[in-house]
C-alpha cells in the first residue's frame, strides 16, 4: 500500500526529492523540511503530484 511520491521546494517549487508513503496512515499531504541545493538551505518540501 505505499505510494510513490515527489517532493517539491516551497520556495523554488523544483522537484528535489522522491519518496514513498502509507496511503493508509497519512491521507494528507506530506510535508518535511529537507536541503534545497539550488536554494543552498532547509526549506519546507511538499508533496507533488
Amino acid at each position: 500500500m505505499r505510494e510513490l511520491i515527489t517532493l517539491a521546494c516551497a520556495k523554488c517549487q523544483r522537484r528535489n526529492y522522491h519518496t514513498t508513503r502509507n496511503k493508509k496512515q497519512h491521507t494528507g499531504r506530506l510535508e518535511l523540511n529537507k536541503f534545497c541545493r539550488w536554494c543552498r538551505g532547509y526549506t519546507a518540501h511538499k508533496e507533488t503530484k
